[in-house]
């Protein structure tokens, strides 16, 4: 059986859950190690079980806890140089285990499968992990759907993927012209329509599960996420949150 769980999700922070009954990995860790093992806790997730965090990306929302998180659970971090490179100082973790993008790590039970993805960071990368025959994706911060992205996805038994934006809203929000570019280009987030348009052509026959993930709070809500994927109809649409974990799917 395996339990994923969003632990947090959205632009003040995130952190992906993937377990079996024996073992965990984190993928990325964008609020404190305190916040995270609280949120596991309410949701009757074990952290001992925890044997590596992997981080996407240099941003703080993915990363600002993960030098928390390896001194309390003394876990292993995976991160390519490029990003460790590219991160602040006081994100840094303290002995990070470097790969290369395309890198097949295993970590115990699980298998996790390494690619670059599109997005203005030193190195993006997304991660699809594997135990035994089901894989479960993490795919959030991509501007564009890369042929990496679609290849994976159709692999995938359940998915975290990003919704991050209404095309509308963003039009005629509050963000300044340069920033409104930099969300909707290939290298920034997808829209709820190309999320749309990404599970419509590329979904795989056995997906089950799909959690919206890393909605904006300014330039998107729940509602109009959900509204968006209504007729896709052969796999269950859930949500995720940025104030609290989210519901554990197992299957």
């Amino acid at each position: 059986m395996l339990e994923i769980c969003a632990i947090a999700s959205g632009s003040n922070g995130n952190c992906y859950y993937i377990g079996n009954e024996n073992e965990a990995v984190l993928i990325d860790a964008g609020i404190s190690g305190k916040q995270i093992l609280a949120r596991m806790a309410e949701r009757g997730l074990n952290s001992s079980k925890i044997k590596a965090l992997f981080i996407t990306h240099e941003h703080g929302d993915h990363m600002r806890g993960a030098r928390g998180v390896e001194k309390k659970l003394q876990i292993p971090v995976y991160i390519t140089a490029k990003t460790h490179n590219g991160a602040y100082k006081n994100m840094r973790t303290n002995v990070p285990k470097h790969f290369t993008p395309g890198d097949k790590i295993t970590v115990g039970n699980f298998t996790v499968f390494t690619f670059l993805k599109n997005h203005d960071a030193s190195e993006p990368c997304s991660f699809r992990v594997r135990y035994k025959s089901k894989n479960v994706g993490v795919f959030t911060d991509i501007g564009e759907a890369c042929e990496n992205v679609k290849t994976h996805l159709q692999k995938c038994d359940a998915l975290f993927l990003e919704s991050n934006y209404d095309e509308e809203m963003l039009l005629n929000g509050s963000y300044p012209y340069f920033l409104k570019q930099r969300v909707a280009s290939e290298v920034g987030h997808l829209s709820n329509d190309q999320t749309f348009d990404l599970l419509k052509n590329h979904a795989g026959k056995n997906l089950q599960c799909v959690f919206l993930s890393h909605l904006s709070k300014e330039n998107n809500t729940p509602e109009k996420a959900m509204e968006r994927m209504k007729s896709l109809d052969s796999f269950k649409i859930k949500l995720t949150s940025r104030s609290a974990a989210s519901e554990v799917y197992r299957f």
